[in-house]
């Protein structure tokens, strides 16, 4: 995999076009297991779905992968193990998780994505890694990608992440 994805910190990236997101979100695949949770936060068109695609092809699923927005859910099942995507950009009040089904896969089964989850933190689980994407200034392809983990497991799958990024480039 060639990337030209450049680490600019612990637990920090550089990505310089739409193809290093995916493929950062390729690598991260592997690293996954059931019952890993991931907040994908960023403003519109930062990415997070890109990153979801690299996701979903990294696990071995090879179905397209759209952002659910009005759909809420999308289920990525031909893979190593379930992707739960999930865009919350639409929810309003946290009462309304219920109706998203989330709260029967969140932290049990397969591995759950969620676009714009960073809105209900508090309502979803005690442990994930929240994915920021953003845009830097003056280049509207380039992207700066963080990691900031809560809890032992996302503590564990981040320092994974940084450590295959760093391998790849060496």
């Amino acid at each position: 995999m060639t990337m030209a994805l450049e680490r600019i910190a612990p637990l920090a990236y550089r990505s310089e076009c739409v193809e290093d997101t995916v493929s950062l979100g390729g690598l991260v695949a592997p690293l996954l297991r059931e019952g890993d949770v991931l907040v994908l936060t960023g403003g519109l068109g930062v990415g997070k779905t890109h990153f979801t695609k690299g996701v979903s092809a990294g696990l071995g699923d090879d179905h397209p992968v759209t952002s659910p927005t009005f759909a809420l859910m999308a289920v990525h099942d031909g893979g190593r193990i379930p992707l739960f995507h999930f865009d919350l950009y639409r929810l309003e009040h946290a009462y309304e998780l219920e109706d998203t089904g989330i709260y029967d896969v969140l932290g049990y089964e397969g591995v759950c994505l969620l676009e714009w989850g960073e809105q209900f933190q508090d309502e979803l689980c005690d442990e994930f890694l929240s994915v920021r994407i953003e845009r830097l200034d003056g280049d509207p392809d380039v992207r700066t990608i963080g990691l900031d983990p809560l809890g032992a497991r996302a503590c564990e799958l981040a320092d994974a992440i940084d450590a295959a990024v760093l391998a790849l480039s060496r």
